[in-house]
């Protein structure tokens, strides 16, 4: 396990910091991912660290920017550290998508593919059970 998992998955509240996927509904512990990764000059610090779900993580990779679907501009991706998520994103709780409300909200979505099926039916659970603040 990574050493920095107690501190950032307490720092998250144990939720995904991209889709807010609650930790505790998973049979394993979320990942702590690099939000600027070592390959593009990120570090260790904890200030460059988030906790993530393995498939936000897998689809952020080590992408910094992506295409903002309804402007097709290339802008940075969300940045749990520096950014609020309820500036970015709203949750449709009959649909159980999350809403980019910023090109930074809109192009995160896209990149991290936050609205499949499975996770919008998860999502729409999640609500029913009272596990979305």
């Amino acid at each position: 396990m990574n050493p920095h998992y107690q501190s950032v998955g307490a720092r998250a509240g144990h939720r995904c910091e991209y889709c807010r996927a609650p930790e505790v509904i998973f049979n394993f512990p979320f990942e702590v991912e690099h939000i600027v990764p070592p390959s593009r000059g990120g570090n260790d610090s904890e200030n460059n660290l988030a906790l993530a779900c393995r498939s936000c993580n897998v689809f952020k990779s080590d992408t910094l920017h992506a295409i903002d679907p309804d402007s097709g501009e290339r802008v940075r991706l969300f940045n749990p550290r520096r950014d609020d998520w309820k500036t970015h994103f709203g949750l449709d709780i009959e649909h159980g998508a999350i809403d980019g409300l910023t090109s930074v909200g809109r192009a995160t979505v896209h990149q991290l593919r936050l609205n499949g099926k499975t996770q919008r039916s998860a999502r729409k659970q999640w609500v029913r059970i009272g596990l979305v603040p």
